[in-house]
């Protein structure tokens, strides 16, 4: 399975990813701390993607061990990863705590008294939004030739993530998707949408160079991939509305990105 190494990809946590902590005692007077539970270790879902194609993926505890310790002051919390129209690429607050549960990466954000805060209160107290983090991958792990099980039923790539290079993370919305039930999604396509809007030259290049790796012959995994680290049969399905597809389907898909226009 190939993927582009440079790729700036997004996951999120579908449901109460980000919470809100009521200040008290010293920090009475702030608005509160976010916390983000952004990356849960260990949980399989599927990815299905324009930009990086079809697979399974988790990742593992300890993948951002060291970004969090030699980047951390480098990370930011923004709200919709700085395209919200009004927002845009305020930071929300100080990063006051980031670290690895044995669940899940985890970020505590002090929130800074702003108006822009303020607007986002309602929502994060009702536990509305959901969390999202972008990174790139330093080190994974694929098996190409997993097998059937519950977790992966139609015995696609699974890649387990090792190591990230963490950039932000904080709330998001999504748009309407009734099918996307599993507790993580893939906004890599999204995420690309909106960078379009900015620097549409750098996205043009990407889609050339994703067009060079992933052409319909190149769609089948290699052979010969170990077994050891393939899903576990007693792991719960991810939903996706794609499944099911004919790779005479898939490879139109894959064709899709000479066609993909990111408005």
């Amino acid at each position: 399975m190939e993927t582009l190494r440079d790729l700036d990809i997004v996951r999120a946590v579908m449901a109460c990813g980000a919470v809100l902590r009521s200040a008290d005692g010293a920090d009475a007077g702030g608005l509160g701390t976010l916390v983000s539970r952004f990356s849960p270790f260990d949980t399989w879902y599927e990815i299905d993607s324009y930009w990086e194609g079809n697979f399974l993926e988790r990742t593992a505890q300890g993948a951002f061990a060291k970004t969090m310790a030699e980047q951390r002051d480098n990370v930011k919390c923004l709200f919709n990863h700085g395209y919200d129209m009004q927002i845009d690429q305020k930071i929300l607050g100080t990063i006051d705590d980031l670290r690895e549960d044995p669940d899940s990466a985890v970020g505590e954000v002090g929130l800074f008294d702003t108006s822009y805060n303020r607007d986002l209160l309602p929502g994060l107290q009702a536990g509305a939004y959901g969390s999202s983090f972008r990174f790139r991958v330093i080190r994974d792990e694929w098996n190409d030739e997993p097998g059937k099980s519950a977790a992966n039923p139609d015995g696609i790539p699974e890649r387990t993530i090792k190591e990230v290079r963490l950039y932000e993370f904080g709330p998001v919305t999504f748009p309407a998707n009734p099918a996307a039930t599993a507790g993580v999604r893939c906004m890599t396509d999204d995420y690309y949408e909106r960078v379009r809007s900015r620097d549409p030259q750098r996205v043009d290049a990407l889609l050339v160079r994703a067009r060079a790796i992933r052409t319909p012959d190149a769609g089948a995994a290699p052979v010969g991939t170990p077994a050891e680290g393939a899903a576990s049969t007693t792991t719960d399905a991810p939903a996706n509305a794609t499944r099911g597809l004919s790779p005479d389907e898939r490879a139109a898909q894959l064709r899709g990105l000479e066609l993909l226009e990111l408005a």
